[in-house]
This record gives C-alpha cells, sequence and structure tokens, in this order.
C-alpha cells in the first residue's frame, strides 16, 4: 500500500509552539513546543491519534519508513486519509521534538533531565488541546490511541467533552492496574539504580544498561507467553544462547538509540498515576460524564490491561461498546493484524 497521494497533499511534520504551560504540579514552563505529523487532505475531519510509550508523532510515516499505526492509518486503510486528516502529537514530556527532560532550559542552556515538572496524562492532553488551537482547530472527529496513547483518549473525553464525535480505546484500562505498576516499577528501578545513570544526569543512552534491563521487562509484557512459543520454540543461537534471549537483548539495546532514558521514566510515571476517577469521585462516576460515544477494544492475552476491566468500564458509559480481539500477540496486538479488527474502527468512525 503506498503512503503517497500526489494528487491532494503531501504530509506536514512540523512543531507548534504553545507559549507558556503550567503543569499540574504547579510547576510553569515559559516556552513549550509539540511535534506533529499531520496526514491527510487539510479541509477534512480530523482524527487525533494518541501514541504508547516509546512512541512517537510518526503515526503514518512514509513509504521508505512506515509508522507505527501504518496499515490501520493511510490511505483507503480503516482510518482512511483520503476522508480524514490523522494528526499524531509527540506527548508533552517525550523525546521525538516536543518539549521533554532532553529538551534546553533556557534559563540554563542546559537540558532539563529531571529539574523537567513532573508530567500526567492530562498535562499531555491539556498540551495537545493548546497545540490543535495554534493550527486552528476547534473541534475533531474522533480522539484515538492504545496504551499509554488509550489513557489519553480517556482523558480528551472528560477534559473537553464537547471537543470530539467519537472516542476509541484500545488496550487501556480506566486506571492502570496495580499489575501494571508493579512492572512500570521495576523498569525505573533498573534505570535510576544504574550507576551510569547518575541521578538523570547521563551523558547519552548508551552505557545505561538498566535501560536494557527495563526495555526487556516491558517486552515480556507486551508479547504472550504464547507467541513467545511459537516464535522461537526454544531455538537456540547457539549452545549457550536461545533466540529468545538474543530477540530480548536485541530490544533493549535498540530502545537506547531512539528513546531518552529520562523521558522513558517520566512517562511510565504518567502512566502509574492515570486515573480517570482522580477528583471525580471515582473512575465509576467519571464514566457517565462522557458525552461523545465510545468504542473500546481489548486484546486477548493482554496482561496489563485485561477484557473484564475495560468491558466493566464500557458498560457504565453512556453510549460505549466493547470490542474483544483474539489474538496470540497479547497487549502489542493493537499494533497489528489490522485486517482482522481493522473494520470495527473504520464502522465507528462512519
Amino acid at each position: 500500500m503506498s503512503l503517497k497521494n500526489p494528487t491532494s497533499y503531501q504530509p506536514e511534520t512540523k512543531t507548534v509552539a504553545i507559549g507558556s504551560f503550567t503543569f499540574e504540579c504547579g510547576q510553569t514552563l515559559s516556552h513549550v513546543e509539540l511535534a506533529y505529523e499531520r496526514f491527510g487532505p487539510p479541509d477534512a475531519p480530523v482524527v487525533l491519534v494518541c501514541h504508547a510509550l516509546t512512541g512517537n508523532q510518526f503515526a503514518i510515516g512514509s513509504d521508505d519508513l512506515p509508522g507505527w499505526w501504518a496499515g490501520l492509518a493511510g490511505e483507503h486503510s480503516p482510518i482512511d486519509t483520503t476522508r480524514y486528516q490523522v494528526i499524531t502529537f509527540n506527548v508533552l514530556g517525550g523525546c521525538h521534538g516536543s518539549t521533554g527532560p532532553a529538551s534546553i532550559n533556557p534559563d540554563t542552556g542546559k537540558p532539563y533531565r529531571l529539574d523537567f515538572p513532573k508530567v500526567t496524562i492530562r498535562d499531555m492532553v491539556h498540551a495537545q488541546y493548546e497545540a490543535l488551537k495554534q493550527l486552528d482547530i476547534d473541534h475533531v472527529h474522533a480522539v484515538a490511541g492504545g496504551s499509554l496513547g488509550g489513557m489519553q483518549t480517556y482523558e480528551w473525553g472528560l477534559l473537553y467533552p464537547e471537543f470530539m464525535k467519537r472516542l476509541i480505546i484500545l488496550a487501556a484500562t480506566p486506571q492502570l492496574t496495580d499489575y501494571g505498576i508493579a512492572f512500570n516499577h521495576i523498569g525505573a528501578r533498573a534505570i535510576k539504580d544504574d550507576p551510569h545513570f547518575n541521578d538523570g544526569d547521563y551523558d547519552s543512552n548508551e552505557k545505561l544498561q538498566g535501560f536494557e534491563i527495563a526495555r526487556m521487562t516491558g517486552m515480556v509484557t507486551y508479547r504472550s507467553g504464547k507467541l513467545f512459543e511459537k516464535r522461537f520454540d526454544r531455538s537456540q543461537q547457539d549452545l549457550s544462547t536461545y533466540e529468545i534471549q538474543s530477540y530480548l537483548d536485541y530490544q533493549g539495546d535498540k530502545i537506547k538509540e531512539r528513546f531518552d532514558a529520562n523521558s522513558y521514566l517520566y512517562l511510565l510515571e504518567a502512566m502509574n498515576h492515570h486515573d480517570i476517577g482522580r477528583d471525580r469521585n471515582g473512575w465509576t462516576q467519571a464514566a457517565g460524564q462522557y458525552k461523545a460515544p465510545i468504542l473500546t477494544i481489548s486484546f486477548e492475552h493482554d496482561l496489563l490491561y485485561p477484557r473484564d476491566i475495560i468491558a466493566h468500564f464500557t458498560e457504565h458509559v453512556p453510549n460505549g461498546r466493547h470490542e474483544h480481539i483474539s489474538t496470540d500477540y497479547g497487549h502489542d496486538g493493537f499494533l497489528v493484524e489490522f485486517e482482522r479488527w481493522g473494520d470495527i474502527i473504520q464502522k465507528h468512525l462512519e
């Protein structure tokens, strides 16, 4: 499938400044920017896509480098960029062009690192709302996202309930479970206890073996045991190394090339505190406040975001529909096999 449409538009990858921004923690930064990808006819209805933990704004990408949702979003795909324009922001606190811990503090001329304000999911959504205003967008057709992106979608529907016509939440619960917090804690401790971390003042990610371990821990929760068995079947690379070990080593090394460890820690913490019921009398009360129709999708073998919790939430919203996808991929099911469940997305958008 080609991502090109020479007759109508070119993809836009830019940064938008939203000026001064005050975080939920009370701290204010005088200058905040969000990087974004915008794809589709400029006069078409907007679908705002929110990315997951180590994702970025490149949901669709290019022919040479397809994005993380290419195939679900693109020309004549379920989120059809001949009918909609798709906008994805790199989250506040991220490390792919948006203001985050690796950004330069104008007051010191050095990276913020751990002096960056604590970020919440609600901060991310408020920042995106301000960015959309700068882009002269005062409403969207839909907001969609999975995992951390799903958490943002939950909050979009409560913070700005009149702003969208549809909500699509994939592989995310109304609050992060203790199980999810536990794995995040293991990853965070692995990074922080690495002597090269140096309280966040490291020169680069290259020496952070703790970051590798954090990523490997995450990968075990993103995929299912059944999928690992099918893919590796105890195969060995050599007499002392199993293929699954090499795979995890590769994933651990790869994350250091494309993600900032401090940013990873900030986003883990934001996920830990995700709870739509905070200051809203609990999540069941909050669920009744949604105005846009909601589609929730869960995935078989998802250790972090179980089907029963997502389905139970959907029963409490005024206009909700829940779908469960049978898959061996587990949590990462929202990133693959679009041909099996993309039509559910398409019908909800329509």
